[in-house]
Order: C-alpha cells, then structure tokens, then sequence
C-alpha cells in the first residue's frame, strides 16, 4: 500500500510538472499562441476582433509603395558656403598673381568658377548614385536652414568633372594651361553635402503619409475563419492585432482563458493516461519504477517539442516521433505503446503549425512503427522501420497537400527533408533503447535475443560442465516459448528466462539426476543435507545471474521458477525417518517467491512437466497427459501460481501446449521384429516422489 501510495504521489508531481512547464509556453499571449503562415490555411476557430483594428498594406503592397517613394525622393544637402568662398578665394588669388595669362581669360575663369559652385559641386558617392537613376533631384539648404530649392540632380557636377569641364572646353589653347589645370585639380571642393538626418526623416514622413492604414475591422468584426487561407493582406492584419494586443490590456482576458484551456486539455490528457495505464495495464500501474519512466518519458519528449516549436514551429517534423512507441512497445507492449505514442502527439499538436495534418502524419507513422518493431529481433528492423515511415511520412504529406491546394507545384519539399532526417535519426533508435535499459533498468527484446545465444559465456560453461541439465534447458525453453506464444506473454523472456533458470546447477552437478551417470550421492546424504544442496541452485543461480550481470528480469525468472514449493521426494524421505512423524517443512522448501508474472507461471510448469516426463516408461498419450495434469493441478492446488496475474484460461491453454509438444519430443518408435522388448514396468517409476525427484533434481 505504501508502495502504491508512493507511486501514485510521484505520478502526480510529474504531470503536474508537465503541465505546468508546459503552460510556460501558453504565457506569452497570442503571438506565442498562434502559429500561421502565408498561404497556409488558419487552422484556429474563427478569429472576431475585440477592438478595432486598423487595415494596414500587406508587405509586398507596402514595399512597392516604398519603392515608389525611394525612386522619386529627392535627398537633402546643405550648401557649405565656406567651403565654397575658401574655394574661390584661393582660385582668384592665384589667379591675379599669374603672369602670361590675359585678364579676360582670368576673369571668366573666376566667373565659371563661381557659376559651378552656385550651382553647388556633389561629393563623388553623389554622383554615381545619380549617374545610376538613384537621385533624381536634389534638394538644397542654405546654411542658415531656413531656405531650399530643388534642383535637377543630372545638373550637378562632382569635383572632378568641374575639372574636366575646365580642362577641356576653357583651358584648352591658353598659354599656362598646365599650371591653370594644376590650380583648379587642387582647389575645386564639394560644396553640397548629404543631410543624413534630415533627409531620413523627410523620407519616413513620407513612409507614414504613404502607409496610413486604409481602412478598419470594427470591434466585433470577423478577422479569418477557420480553414480560411492566410492571404498577404490577412497575414499583415493577423500581424496588426497580434501587436495591438501584446501593447494594449485589452486582450489579457482572451489570453487568460487560453492559457487555462490549454492547462484544461493538458490535465485531461495526462490524466486518461494515468487512468488508461491503471485500468489496462495494472501490473505497470503499480511499479513505481516503470511509471516514472512512462511519465518522465512523456514529460520530456514534449517538453523537446514545446522548445522547438517555440522557436520554428516547422521543425516540428524534424523530431522522430516515432520513437516513442518504438521505445515504449520494445520494454512493455503494443497497446501501451500506441497510446503513449498518441499522447505525446496530441499533446505537440497544441503548438503544431497544423493540427489535424500533423495528427495524421504521426498517427499512421506510429502504426507503422508498431507493427515494424513488434518482436523486434535485430537492429536491422530499425532501418526497415525508419524506410517505411520516411514513405509514409511523404506519402501522406503530399496527399494532405494535393487535397488542400490541388496541385504539387507549390509544396514545401523542405518538410520531406526534414522528414528524412528525422527517419535517420529513427534508425538509430537503438542506442536510445540502450541508454533506456542502463538507466531504468529494463530489458529489451535485442538483449533477451543476445542472452539467448547459447555462445553466452554462462551458457557455454552450463553445457561444458551439466550437459544433462544444458539439454533440459533447452527443452524447456522450447516448451515455454511455445507456451507463451498460445497465450501472449512474451516469448522472449521466457525463451531466455528457460536457459538461465538452472545455472545454479553448475556448481554441484552431480547432484542432480540429469547429469548422473549410474551413482547418486544423495544416497548417503541425509534428507536435510540433500534438500539443502537441491535448493541451493536457485541462490547460486542467482550469485551467477548477478556476477554474470544479467538483467533483473532474468534474475527473477530464476528466483521463481520453482516459486516456495517443496523438494517432496527428501521430505517424504525424512517422514519417513522420523520417529515422531513430524519434520520442520522449512527446510525442505524452496526461498522463492512464487511466480510473479505469467512468463514465470510458465516456465515452472514447463520445467516441471519436462523434468518429469523423463521418467515415464512409455510416453505414450495417456501417460504423458495425465503427468501434465496432475502436475499442474498440484502447483494450482498449492497457490503457486496466486500471485501471478495468469488466468486458469491460459493455464489450461499453457496444459494443452505442454502435452502436445511432450508427445513430440518423447513420441513411441515403432517396434521393429527383432526389437527385444521387456513389457514389465517398475510401478515406482511412475510415483509421485519418482516424478517429483526428476523436476527437482
């Protein structure tokens, strides 16, 4: 009770944990609540606006208009006159002290020279930009600021083309050409310069006159529908609200019921869960140890998506969802797997950019997974698993699409990329299990399959040293993995459980029937000391399993495989020998406990029916029928199978294998004429201390 009290506490400080980090991701208001994109459809309930919103230009119209501006806008500069004065002042004095040259050439120089800085003389920057289209016309500010004309910006020259302007049309054929040129190349200086800050102001004046909203969506009036088309100008006023929203408390309300309806949904998934896991699956119920590895799981996986999501809602699709099942199915089983797997995708589907396409996609891909990895044997079936639902990722994509938009042409062929990585990334789900199994403690499939190699160290010493005992655990891995498939366990296990349950045995092997040759050295043991030595190969066993590593699984199957029964063949005996008629029980029973699972219920009646079919003279369909049934009848007779969640349904099921297989195994050979043939039986081969000696022995 305090166990399950336990785990029923831990459970419920997980979801509540999940839950609430995951609301985090509901706390930022409708920007981060709301997930769309421009030519996809809206995928929320119909939008109404909650205050009035203005209709602004989308970005392809508003850019347009900014282009239209750019392109006749005429930038601001200002006249430095000092520069120009400075300029000319230099100019004239050189001039007037320059021999040779007459004075009417000197004085339509300095008239030229003051006509171009009148004009106003552009830095070189200016004057490719005009030479380009880029400035049209030029608007000029005295220094004082308070004056502009606009001119032509084609009229104005840089510095250097006053100076080839000179050079060539006035200079040229003047006596003291060289020395004019030299003096107009060093003192001809922009006159204009650019106005950065004027002129960006002036422009965002004509941003804003030109971009004022052009119309209003009145309280009250629908945004988008749902499954509506998010089009450039529903994008742009999506935009519009969402920023209205974050800046105003006018949509805190419809913020808070989204975050306690999304808190709602994610209480009653976790909680069907839980309800789900109690209900169907009561033996993970109450193991502490498998919930919190269910639950962590799940808290984690979508806490990953929630953070991805956050950032690029798109890249959803590189997350290989289909490890959860995968994961989940290989440690317990099929239908626990597909509902954690349907838990985890209904709850990313709360900040999925489409919700029903994304349900879709994950749904067929964890059925897919499920049934690729159902009794997975080898890593290999990773990589058909991944191949198959890379395909039926792309399959269903490209479907959903042609549905939606009716053609290919447009499709994002990123997502099939991130489809593929993603399925990479599946294929190598096995050292994901791997980490699962050193972390939590629990066995896979691949490693039950790697256990059962008879090459296994602890395997290959068995046949070397108990070959008789090596046999029988073949045989009786046969039978309960046959068993077990009739009736559903896992197969596996009880295969592998079969070949281990008897190592204890190697450590005295002549004391157990199987490996004797012709001597027993219980003969000349009391029944004390022979019960000890009998029940001892469960705790050596046990000390092989735990130096061996094996897994707890394994461990337990050895422990239970003959459960808290008796060795009734040296009980018997010390009946016998007592005086009084009454021996202490104690010693002459097994440690146990008794079976816990179905898979071991099976292999102690597989290992008992086994055993004991040895020891009958004619196997015939009668014998061995009636063995297996007085057999089995007894272990129920004596509780041993109580506290195993096996129904006498499959008891009878597990009886019914176990004769038909025994019939195989130990069928009568035909009688030959010159077969010798003695039809005298000792009646004690057939008695109950003779069977019992054999399975225990």
């Amino acid at each position: 009770m305090k166990k399950l009290m336990r785990t029923k506490l831990v459970v419920f400080l997980l979801i509540a944990l999940t839950v609430s980090s995951l609301s985090l991701f509901f706390g930022g208001g409708s920007e981060d609540a709301l997930v769309y994109s421009e030519g996809r459809p809206w995928n929320y309930p119909k939008l109404i606006a909650p205050f009035d919103i203005p209709i602004e230009y989308d970005s392809v119209t508003a850019r347009r208009i900014k282009d239209s501006i750019n392109q006749n806008f005429a930038p601001i500069y200002f006249k430095n006159e000092d520069v120009a004065q400075k300029s000319q002042e230099n100019i004239n004095s050189a001039l007037q002290h320059m021999t040779g040259v007459t004075a009417g050439t000197k004085q339509k120089l300095i008239n030229i020279t003051s006509q171009l800085y009148e004009k106003g003389i552009v830095d070189n920057s200016t004057k490719s930009l005009i030479g380009r289209g880029k400035i049209k016309q030029v608007r000029i500010v005295n220094s004082q600021g308070n004056e502009s004309v606009t001119v032509n910006a084609a009229d104005l020259m840089s510095a250097m083309e006053a100076y080839n302007y000179l050079d060539t049309t006035v200079l040229f054929g003047v006596e003291q050409s060289r020395e004019l040129s030299q003096l107009f190349y060093t003192n001809l200086s922009p006159s204009l310069v650019y106005d950065s800050v004027k002129s960006q102001a002036l422009l965002d004046d004509a941003y804003k006159i030109a971009l004022a909203p052009h119309g209003v969506k009145v309280n009250g009036e629908s945004i988008i529908d749902y499954g509506e088309i998010v089009t450039p100008e529903k994008y742009s006023l999506l935009k519009t609200y969402e920023r209205l929203s974050a800046e105003s408390n006018v949509n805190n309300a419809l913020q808070r019921f989204s975050l306690v309806g999304n808190v709602v949904v994610l209480l009653l998934i976790m909680l069907v869960y839980y309800l789900y896991i109690r209900i169907m699956h009561p033996a993970v119920f109450h193991s502490t140890r498998h919930m919190v590895f269910l639950f962590s799981f799940v808290f984690v996986w979508v806490l990953l998506v929630y953070i991805i999501a956050h950032f690029r809602s798109g890249l959803m699709y590189l997350i290989p969802f289909a490890l959860v099942p995968i994961v989940v199915t290989v440690f317990f089983n099929t239908s626990l797997g597909f509902f954690t797997h349907m838990v985890v995708v209904l709850i990313s589907s709360l900040v999925a950019p489409e919700a029903s396409d994304f349900v879709l996609l994950q749904f067929l891909a964890g059925i897919i997974a499920i049934m690729s990895v159902k009794g997975i044997m080898q890593r290999s079936q990773l990589v058909v698993c991944a191949s198959l639902i890379f395909l039926s990722y792309t399959v269903t994509y490209v479907a959903q699409y042609v549905v939606r938009y009716g053609t290919v042409t447009t499709i994002d062929w990123h997502v099939i990329l991130y489809f593929a990585v993603s399925c990479i990334v599946l294929s190598f789900a096995y050292f994901g299990i791997f980490i699962v199994e050193k972390i939590f403690g629990f066995t896979s499939q691949v490693t039950l399959v790697e256990l059962s190699d008879i090459n296994h160290p602890v395997l290959r010493e068995l046949s070397e040293n108990c070959p008789g005992t090596f046999q029988h655990s073949l045989q009786v891995a046969t039978l309960a993995g046959e068993a077990a498939r009739k009736v559903g366990a896992n197969v596996q296990l009880v295969r592998a459980g079969a070949l281990y349950h008897d190592i204890g045995k190697i450590d005295n092997p002549a004391f157990f029937t199987e490996n004797q040759r012709g001597v027993n050295p219980h003969d000349v043991l009391q029944p004390e000391q022979s019960a000890s030595i009998v029940i001892s190969h469960v705790t050596d066993g046990l000390r092989r399993a735990e130096k061996a590593n094996l897994p707890q699984v394994i461990k337990d199957l050895i422990a239970q495989h003959h459960g808290r029964g008796r060795t009734r063949y040296f009980y018997n005996k010390a009946l016998k020998q007592s005086a009084t008629g009454n021996v202490n029980p104690e010693p002459f029973t097994y440690p146990g406990p008794n079976p816990q699972s179905r898979e071991a219920a099976i292999l102690m009646m597989a290992d008992a029916c086994e055993a004991a079919a040895k020891s009958i003279p004619v196997p015939d369909e009668e014998n061995i029928t009636g063995m297996v049934n007085k057999i089995i009848d007894g272990q129920v007779a004596d509780g041993m199978f109580n506290e195993s969640p096996i129904s006498f349904k499959e008891i009878n099921e597990v009886r019914e294998c176990l004769i038909k297989r025994l019939l195989t195994f130990y069928h009568t050979r035909v009688s030959y004429p010159d077969d010798v043939r003695n039809d005298t039986t000792d009646d004690s081969t057939s008695s109950p201390d003779v069977i019992t000696t054999s399975q225990e022995e």
